[in-house]
């Protein structure tokens, strides 16, 4: 469905029947409905602009569904985001994605994240010495016209 038809049967049907209609058609996607949503649901208004927005990210992608599920695993998994990650693995299994392959996006997630936590911890502590490695490689854009530092 395109963005005006979901725009047109909106206006039809009013924000509140419109709302209960996308949260079955959630519900009926993904085999139950994800936690902000009913959340959401007194907020009609929030929730439609907030499934429109996922609907048009969805419709844009030129990424299959598996694919799109394996990063949804891992971003859920990075974010520690419990309600994400078992709906985004529930919903991986029902697309045929396997165990390994779940497990491997959330060992790169897992991963990145690591690598993160390292590289903003250790570039804190560089600030805080008044060291910048970046200098020392040739290739900080901070600290161009400054002398490199012994």
């Amino acid at each position: 469905m395109s963005f005006e038809d979901e725009l047109d049967r909106i206006l039809e049907k009013g924000v509140e029947k419109s709302a209960e209609d996308m949260i079955t058609a959630v519900e009926n996607a993904y085999g139950e409905v994800p936690y902000v949503f009913h959340f959401m649901k007194d907020h009609p208004d929030l929730l439609i602009t907030k499934i429109l927005h996922n609907n048009a990210i969805l419709r844009s992608s030129t990424l299959d569904a598996k694919t799109i599920e394996l990063i949804s695993v891992a971003v859920s998994a990075a974010m520690r985001c419990t309600h994400c990650l078992k709906l985004h693995i529930h919903v991986a299994s029902k697309l045929g994605i396997s165990d390994d392959e779940i497990a491997a996006a959330i060992f790169l997630a897992g991963n990145l994240v690591n690598a993160s936590v390292l590289a903003t911890a250790t570039r804190h502590l560089d600030e805080e010495a008044g060291f910048c490695r970046e200098c020392e490689m040739g290739t900080c854009e901070i600290h161009v016209d400054k002398p490199k530092q012994d």
